[in-house]
């Protein structure tokens, strides 16, 4: 989300002194009501004109709300590729918005339980999902946290585009990591007083430990990074969770997944995580997002592998 010289490009302090590309700051400037107009058309021409991996969209919310009738799913399906528009001009957005306008756009609940374990000078583990936008999510706890915000992150495979989400996600400090130099970083980090993000709903497909369980409705793998990196380290887990208050308005919460160095058994606290995001799809169908093929693993016959 790879290789030893991506992930020293990744983690590299100057990256957040870099600027957006010229254009993209222009966009950028634009009102935001002004962005939004445009969120509007894009959305309208990926549900009705250019119809975008629809027939994948379709296939995974019926099997995830068997109970919606025809009528309810194509007002989901709607408003899941308005509200992907919406995310798309809030990225660029993010490129010049201010320190205040995010405070004002992103509120955050419950900080102070991880605020305060930091403050004790324990690190801490944040996992959250894709849902809602998850790069404003990254820029206000970036803010509004207090400490250094280290995220895991998949770097792009686009040179330009690798630039230029690097140089919007470090806007206010936070730190990016190659996901896969995750592990070497904490070990040669561990005892710095930061919190480790990660947004652990991808299917692990490349990964080797996985944790299967049922989930909207389906057998899906979960990664276990997560619940590895707590077990070796005990450090404590707060799951992020986010939902749209408004249009351009989030409300982010922390709920404590584990204390740290609790004794769990293998997969409960990748089960407890799996649970709290089902819960918050659940709550806001449109929020998540159902174009991307997350189902493509199948679980073995032969067991939990």
């Amino acid at each position: 989300m790879h290789g030893l010289q991506q992930s020293v490009r990744a983690t590299q302090p100057e990256a957040g002194q870099r600027r957006s590309a010229w254009w993209v700051r222009a966009l950028s400037a634009l009102p935001l009501p002004v962005l939004y107009v445009f969120a509007a058309f894009l959305g309208w021409l990926a549900y009705r004109v250019f119809p975008y991996r629809q027939h994948v969209v379709r296939e995974n919310l019926s099997k995830a709300f068997p109970e919606f009738d025809e009528a309810r799913l194509q007002d989901t399906m709607r408003r899941y590729y308005r509200g992907f528009a919406q995310v798309l001009v809030e990225l660029i957005k993010a490129a010049t918005v201010s320190p205040e306008e995010l405070r004002r756009r992103v509120k955050i609940l419950n900080l102070d339980a991880a605020r305060t374990l930091l403050d004790s000078g324990k690190p801490v583990l944040l996992v959250a999902a894709h849902q809602c936008n998850w790069e404003w999510m990254l820029l206000g706890l970036s803010l509004q946290l207090g400490y250094r915000v280290d995220a895991a992150y998949k770097p792009l495979v686009n040179p330009w585009a690798e630039r230029e989400m690097l140089t919007i996600r470090t806007r206010f400090g936070s730190r990016l990591i190659a996901a896969k130099g995750l592990l070497a970083d904490i070990l040669k980090h561990g005892k710095d007083v930061r919190a480790i993000c990660m947004v652990a709903d991808q299917e692990p497909t490349t990964s080797e430990h996985k944790h299967w369980t049922r989930f909207l409705n389906r057998d899906t793998a979960f990664y276990m990074g997560a619940e590895e990196i707590a077990r070796v380290t005990k450090y404590p887990v707060f799951f992020v969770g986010m939902r749209r208050t408004a249009r351009g308005f989030y409300e982010m919460e922390l709920k404590p997944l584990s204390l740290g160095g609790e004794k769990l058994a293998p997969g409960e606290l990748t089960e407890r995580y799996a649970r709290l995001v089902e819960e918050q799809i659940r709550a806001a169908p449109p929020d998540w997002p159902w174009s991307h093929k997350r189902w493509r693993l199948k679980k073995s016959l032969y067991g939990n592998r």
